[in-house]
């Protein structure tokens, strides 16, 4: 008969974590408490922790909108902010959308998405391949499917001009500021899911130039951007055909730009005698 392992050591944990400057040490602790199976793989984890790793990293799961998502090392962890993101496409959303999630990452974003609405067709695609392997845990088990490329290139082409909700979480960082990111973003992370280019809007403008082609009529393209980024981003998104609206979220700290293809109109009706 094994031995019961011994409890693990809360307050040494919370002491270990706090002398490594983690503000919310009794959360964190209490997180990798009940995540951990034995008094080793506890110790093991604290250690990552206290050498800086993202908390999601350590524990391999985040959670987003009510759900429990998978994060693998290197991979973008999905902020708690862009929960906003979700809940305005989930306002948008018609019954069973198409939804394509761009830079997807862990896939948290179409996740989410689907749960809120109860269904949905779910596509996803990232560049990365680690954010690839990792959002196809997330992204299969809500019924979706996920694809490894460059924005549009993998998709089907059957796709076009049949998504409802397009979410593009591109990153938006411009490149000289990526350094001034916390150490847990700018070492942890994949550059390639912080870096937006000089002025941060680099991958979005490729995203918007081929959104129209890709979305049905009346359909969303939804991204998060920065305050100070919105009047730009907006001007992006209206030279390419879309009509851009901005919300904002002062509890989350969250500003999501919200692009629509117009509705196509109905053909006009002869007079009659005409």
């Amino acid at each position: 008969m094994s031995a019961t392992p011994s409890p693990l050591p809360s307050s040494t944990t919370v002491t270990r974590l706090r002398a490594a400057g983690c503000v919310f040490a009794e959360d964190e602790a209490e997180l990798l408490l009940s995540t951990a199976r034995t008094p080793d793989e506890l110790d093991a984890m604290v250690e990552r922790r206290v050498a800086g790793h993202p908390l999601e990293h350590v524990l391999g799961w985040a959670e987003f909108h009510g759900l429990h998502v998978a994060v693998d090392e290197g991979v973008f962890v999905p902020r708690r902010r862009t929960e906003f993101l979700v809940t305005r496409a989930a306002g948008l959303a018609p019954p069973r959308p198409v939804v394509v999630d761009l830079c997807c990452g862990t896939g948290a974003l179409g996740a989410a998405l689907v749960a809120a609405l109860g269904g949905a067709e779910l596509h996803a695609s990232d560049i990365d391949p680690a954010a690839v392997r990792c959002a196809r845990r997330n992204v299969t088990a809500a019924g979706g499917r996920v694809y490894e490329g460059d924005l549009y290139d993998p998709l089907p082409a059957g796709l076009r001009g049949r998504v409802d909700i397009l979410l593009a979480n591109v990153p938006y960082v411009p490149t000289e500021e990526v350094e001034l990111l916390p150490a847990e973003a700018r070492v942890h992370e994949a550059r390639v899911a912080l870096d937006g280019g000089a002025d941060g809007l680099d991958v979005l403008r490729r995203v918007t130039a081929e959104a129209a082609a890709w979305l049905a009529p009346g359909g969303s393209l939804l991204f998060e951007t920065s305050e100070r980024q919105a009047s730009a981003a907006a001007a992006v998104v209206a030279a390419d055909g879309l009509v851009p609206h901005v919300v904002t979220c002062e509890d989350l700290y969250a500003t999501v730009l919200i692009a629509t293809r117009a509705a196509q109109r109905p053909p006009a009706r002869r007079q009659a005698g005409r």
